[in-house]
């Protein structure tokens, strides 16, 4: 089995490679900068360039299966240009892929798209499942609909689609953890909003292993990339500050002020989704941290 990984130098990416080398997978990736061809310890590298249209198309060869990872970060604030290319971003790719494997000869059978769980309406007591038909009307709740529908023109050439819908994933190195970890250790730790809101999560290692699961075992469909153990932000805030030894002594912060520092990406924390994992769970996968305090203990050592 050869897969193409778009992304592959993100959070997701690089441990999806690592545990794509255990499983004896070849990779093949993609990436815009020509000087990470050999950036990673595992796979063959290929440049792109999606906003020319650009693509190596070496990078397809023996290739089973596409995993697209790539998409600009919504951890920086949401200007009027970067919400377009928070968008673009993920559809330039998605198209690049489509068009070229329509106009070449490929074994290409299964594709594999990032989503996200921004689609559900945010709300503090209905839990989610990937049957809801309601979607969320905020900006990324938007992103998501659009970028999936890419994903879903897949199918117009013969190949299987997989869509998973991710929720926060926890590392330790980057993504949200450390920005969580960082004001906690400094004493300054705090509840954002009313601490309410529903987030959930999932480990790092557990996000990667469930892309080999649905790639192994051929699957097609949307899924939540979720743990079985969601919990409330303020949940998730004292967990952080107990396995790091420490006090949160600060009020809350109110969501009128979040949203005035922030802008619309205040909705990152504010928003409240309740995502349930039983659909890929029936499938047959196996959660390796499934409790936020084994998770944490893990990427967190006291």
């Amino acid at each position: 089995m050869k897969v193409l990984i778009a992304g592959s130098t993100g959070l997701i990416g690089k441990e999806l490679v690592r545990q794509c080398q255990e499983e004896g997978i070849a990779v093949h990736y993609l990436t815009t900068r020509k000087e990470q061809l050999n950036a990673l310890p595992y796979g063959k590298g290929f440049h792109w360039y999606p906003h020319a249209g650009e693509i190596d198309l070496d990078a397809f060869a023996g290739v089973t299966a596409i995993i697209n990872l790539a998409g600009a970060s919504v951890s920086k604030r949401w200007t009027k240009s970067y919400r377009k290319k928070i968008l673009a971003s993920r559809l330039m790719t998605s198209r690049l892929l489509y068009e070229t494997l329509s106009s070449t000869n490929h074994q290409v059978s299964h594709y594999l798209s990032a989503s996200g769980i921004s689609v559900y309406p945010s709300s503090f007591d209905k839990m989610y499942t990937e049957d809801e038909t309601s979607q969320s009307q905020s900006f990324l709740g938007k992103v998501v609909v659009d970028w999936e529908k890419e994903a879903d023109a897949f199918t117009e050439l013969g190949i299987t689609v997989a869509k998973v819908r991710t929720g926060i994933v926890l590392a330790s190195g980057e993504g949200a953890l450390p920005q969580l970890v960082k004001p906690i250790k400094m004493g300054l730790g705090a509840v954002l909003g009313n601490g309410r809101q529903w987030q959930s999560w999932i480990h790092i290692e557990d996000m990667a292993a469930l892309y080999l699961f649905l790639l192994k075992n051929g699957l097609s469909g949307v899924f939540n990339g979720i743990s079985p153990s969601p919990c409330t932000h303020q949940k998730m805030t004292q967990a952080i500050a107990t396995q790091l030894q420490k006090k949160l002594w600060l009020p809350k912060v109110p969501s009128f002020m979040l949203k005035l520092l922030l802008g619309g990406m205040s909705d990152l924390v504010l928003e409240s989704q309740l995502v349930s994992s039983e659909k890929i769970e029936n499938a047959g996968f196996q959660f390796h941290y499934v409790n936020l305090e084994n998770a944490l203990a893990d990427l967190l050592p006291s």
